[in-house]
């Protein structure tokens, strides 16, 4: 009879990785999931600097490029559908404002003309978004 102290190794023992494998990918999908997204006019704009506020967290975005092109809800409006499109997004979120993201070589006129429309519309808080410093 052979003395089990003196039993050999096993071959083909290994760690399952299964499991913990299972939790980091529930992990990852539950991060995913309930990661805030950080909202853009879909336009890239170059802003100007300036020292602000915070921007209004449920806000209509409006974006004006260098080009002079306004962009709401990652939309290219014309200008007489300004007042229109912001009216339409206002009315979904009324406690909400309306943030203006103009490019920095932008004319000042078509921040007027969103600004305008919005003050028409008598929407209370208006800003205008900037860089940093």
């Amino acid at each position: 009879m052979r003395d089990k102290s003196r039993r050999a190794p096993e071959q083909g023992q290994a760690i399952d990785l299964t499991p913990m494998l299972d939790v980091v990918f529930i992990m990852l999908i539950f991060f995913i999931v309930t990661a805030t997204f950080i909202k853009t006019p879909g336009q890239e704009v170059d802003k100007s600097i300036a020292k602000t506020d915070k921007i209004i967290a449920t806000s209509v975005l409006v974006a004006i490029t260098d080009s002079n092109e306004i962009y709401i809800d990652k939309k290219k409006i014309e200008e007489s559908e300004v007042k229109l499109a912001i009216q339409r997004l206002y009315l979904e979120n009324p406690k909400g404002g309306l943030v203006i993201i103009a490019d920095a070589a932008s004319n000042l006129e078509k921040v007027a003309l969103v600004a305008d429309a919005a003050k028409e519309l008598n929407i209370p808080k208006i800003a205008v978004s900037t860089r940093k410093e």
